[in-house]
């Protein structure tokens, strides 16, 4: 799906000059808005319209903006022109001061906030998810629609594309002579695994982070199969096909789904939230008195006739000097390219090179360091040492930004798209794909699990 902005005389244009993008942040009931802002940008205008209602989210919201202008070190000199009222998304819409609209917050709602806005031809960067359930699907189908009509740019916020170790791993997986070709793998050995840990009570920016109590909502936050996963499923397709376009009627199959809760006390649900109490929408979802919350999900499916397995996992609380982890495989006809992140790598995302069974080391060998050699070139600095049979790649620090600096990045390349006027043509039937494979894991996992508690509109 192209873009047509280029030929389009009623379409913004954008040369990448200082200050051609002004944002409107909607509704910003999630951190990840202000994590756009963390650093300047040169493209992107100092002053920033926000639209929302009125209340703690927008209130939090604005807390960690002015945090970033306070700080001592690096800050920022962001003015916030901030309209508060429920007709805010009438109101922007009306009003359009800036061209690009950012938004990460309520999930039942985002999709229509997407596609209302690309209709008036706003260009749209989103937060993760852009559809929790199979009808926002079908809308963000539509939304994808109305963008390429008028001419406008509709992107999510992929951050993990992001992490160097990931980079990295996409970059060898093309090189033949070392990976081979993508292994069909087997259910019970898929060629692609991607699974994450993350945990619900962490910091951010320094500070504990507080998530809204309706972040504990899946009927507004969507559950954990269709949120995180969101990544999971964007890295089978970013790094296992690197640059190949995705029709989901033909190139996926979905096998098997499942969810299941990780339960929250009354004592966790306050030290996340700040609330002493459930709200009134949490009651009738709530066992013995705490919250099954449905945040984890796994799924089982092919790419191309490729077995691929995708799961997240949240715990409550990290274990002491831990964090959120990362394990990703591919595994190819000559090695496996493996993503680590336990106890034994400190936590630190760490790739692996891995002959495949059947072939020796040595036999290898040659076509690593020549994969190395040229992976030097833009990681100097980059080692590597023996690893059982394989190979241990050792990154230095500086190419670990971390999670809060990638979403500066992901937005740095949304503006270069706006410049050249449109996205990759594999990017939007891939998104459309991957969302049609989150959507319909819930489907799946809701047809599959007996004693589905919640209210699932």
């Amino acid at each position: 799906m192209s873009n047509k902005r280029a030929n389009d005389p009623n379409t913004e244009s954008f040369t990448g000059k200082p200050d051609e993008i002004r944002l409107m942040t909607l509704d910003p009931a999630h951190f990840h808005a202000a994590l756009v802002q963390k650093h300047p940008i040169p493209q992107v205008d100092s002053t920033v319209y926000i639209y929302g209602p009125e209340g703690p989210d927008l209130d939090m919201h604005l807390e960690r903006i002015e945090g970033f202008n306070s700080r001592k070190k690096n800050p920022t000199d962001w003015t916030c022109k901030v309209y508060e009222g429920d007709d805010f998304l009438e109101r922007m819409l009306r009003e359009k001061p800036g061209n690009v609209m950012v938004t990460a917050g309520n999930n039942r709602k985002k999709t229509e906030y997407i596609k209302k806005t690309v209709a008036e031809g706003i260009n749209v960067l989103s937060d993760k998810p852009m559809a929790i359930d199979k009808e926002g699907w079908e809308l963000l189908v539509a939304a994808f629609e109305l963008a390429e009509e008028n001419g406008v740019l509709l992107y999510d916020i992929m951050t993990e594309r992001k992490e160097v170790t990931t980079r990295i791993q996409r970059r060898l997986a093309r090189r033949e002579e070392l990976f081979g070709e993508l292994a069909a793998g087997t259910p019970d050995d898929p060629a692609i695994v991607q699974q994450n840990t993350h945990h619900l009570l962490k910091t951010v920016s320094g500070q504990t982070l507080r998530r809204p109590p309706w972040y504990f909502d899946v009927n507004q936050q969507g559950e954990g199969i269709v949120d995180i996963n969101t990544h999971l499923a964007d890295l089978a397709l970013w790094g296992g096909f690197p640059g190949a376009s995705f029709d989901y009627r033909e190139d996926v199959q979905m096998l098997q789904a499942d969810r299941s809760p990780t339960v929250l006390s009354p004592e966790q649900f306050e030290a996340i939230t700040g609330k002493d109490e459930f709200p009134d929408y949490l009651q009738d979802q709530l066992v013995d008195g705490n919250l099954p919350y449905y945040c984890n999900g796994e799924m089982l499916l092919t790419l191309r006739g490729h077995h691929t397995k995708i799961s997240a996992q949240w715990n409550y609380q990290a274990p002491p000097g831990g964090g959120d982890t990362h394990f990703s495989v591919f595994r190819g006809t000559r090695c496996n390219l493996v993503i680590r992140q336990g106890p034994e790598q400190a936590f630190k995302s760490t790739l692996y090179v891995e002959p495949a069974e059947q072939v020796e080391q040595s036999t290898l060998e040659p076509a690593f360091k020549e994969a190395m050699a040229d992976l030097t070139e833009d990681y100097p600095g980059l080692r590597y040492q023996p690893a059982g049979k394989g190979w241990k790649l050792e990154v230095p620090d500086s190419f670990y930004l971390g999670h809060e600096a990638h979403f500066g990045k992901v937005a740095e390349d949304f503006f270069g798209y706006l410049v050249d006027g449109q996205l990759p043509d594999w990017e939007v039937p891939n998104m459309i794909t991957k969302y049609y494979i989150t959507t319909q894991a819930r489907e799946l996992a809701r047809a599959t699990n007996e004693g589905y508690k919640t209210d699932q509109r």
